[in-house]
């Protein structure tokens, strides 16, 4: 939301090169499905110069983050062995958990606000901590949320769903998968092919509305805990990773296709998991006055806001578990979540405060 800020100061306000309510409609839009700050790029990027001019803009806004999350991948996973930067990434754990709480309560505070709310979120996390797939929570939700507007309070305050959100299962067979997995077969001699690589983010990307923080529960349970391409312990620490970068954390994925297949690995990670919204945003863009406030998709979305809030803060215990090995590292936890939540200060400050207290030892 601050780059969103920053887009309207600077498109709006100073160049004047969109007008008020657009810029507005394609934030809306940009929600339905993958990073909206991306999509709200490609928004602003199509009305100026239509499709190439979208596709520009959101690559742009992508670059300067993927390559900075293609440096430090490399660092990482060339020298974290060394104690210095390992004592400085497991600083960084503590402060990844904080982040994820934080945006749970911020996003939470706007998203649960009746009791059928609450209880969608309640069942959400448990169902997330039992590890029952984030689709079928989230699909349930929307469904419930159609079936009791009212009760679960239909305000478009959250992330919205598209219709690419309900795929038919949780395999990455299904969906777009069903069409793709024959070039999967094609692997290399290293074990894991690009085209299977490019297979199982595409698929998540079908489901990758909300923003980064939603988009962290999925990846999670892709890439740990069915997979087992990452472990739990370089999974949060691409996490921090992604934070320290400008962007949206969504180039996580970039971090998990370096440490799978290096620098070509990233880039098709990172273009498989963005493609399903690009090809969504294009459309919308190009429909957008047509999908004006529905109110079976207002309902739909109330229903999923609280369930999202529980997947976000149900990966944060999850992570804690793992994370979490001393009551030095609960309590600045607790202090990092305090800096962000009550004094709002910038993560990446926050993120070098761990990591200067990993590195002399304080958070072993």
């Amino acid at each position: 939301m601050a780059i969103i800020a920053l887009m309207e100061r600077e498109l709006v306000r100073k160049r004047r090169v969109i007008e008020p309510d657009e810029f507005i409609h394609g934030v809306g839009l940009g929600q339905l499905l993958g990073p909206f700050a991306v999509n709200t790029a490609l928004f602003v990027g199509y009305r100026l110069c239509g499709t190439l001019g979208g596709l520009v803009s959101a690559s742009a806004f992508v670059a300067p983050s993927l390559l900075l999350v293609l440096v430090l991948s490399w660092i990482y996973f060339s020298y974290h062995a060394i104690p210095a930067l390992q004592g400085a990434v497991a600083g960084l754990g503590p402060v990844v958990i904080a982040l994820i709480l934080n945006a749970a309560w911020s996003m939470g505070k706007k998203a649960v606000k009746t009791w059928a709310a609450a209880l969608l979120f309640a069942l959400a996390t448990a169902a997330s901590l039992f590890r029952i797939n984030p689709i079928y929570a989230l699909v349930g939700a929307g469904i419930l949320g159609l079936t009791l507007p009212a009760q679960v309070g239909g305000v478009n305050h959250s992330p919205p769903d598209t219709p690419e959100a309900k795929p038919p299962g949780n395999n990455q067979e299904s969906g777009a998968c069903a069409l793709l997995w024959p070039f999967s077969l094609l692997a290399t001699a290293g074990g894991l092919s690009l085209s299977h690589l490019f297979v199982t983010f595409f698929t998540m990307g079908l489901i990758f509305f909300g923003g980064g923080f939603v988009l962290i529960p999925v990846l999670h349970h892709t890439l740990v805990v069915r997979l087992a391409w990452l472990s739990p312990q370089e999974f949060i620490d691409g996490v921090a990773i992604s934070n320290l970068t400008p962007g949206p954390i969504s180039v996580l994925a970039t971090f998990a296709g370096y440490r799978l297949r290096g620098i070509s690995g990233a880039l098709v990670a990172t273009t498989a998991l963005y493609l399903p919204a690009v090809m969504v945003m294009i459309l919308l863009c190009r429909e957008y006055e047509r999908f004006k406030g529905r109110k079976a998709t207002q309902a739909f979305l109330s229903g999923i806001a609280p369930a999202v809030i529980g997947l976000v803060l149900s990966t944060a215990i999850v992570l804690a578990s793992g994370t979490l090995h001393s009551w030095r590292a609960f309590a600045f936890t607790a202090i990092a979540l305090l800096l962000l939540i009550r004094w709002r200060l910038n993560p990446a400050l926050v993120l070098g405060l761990g990591a200067i207290a990993g590195s002399i030892g304080i958070l072993p």
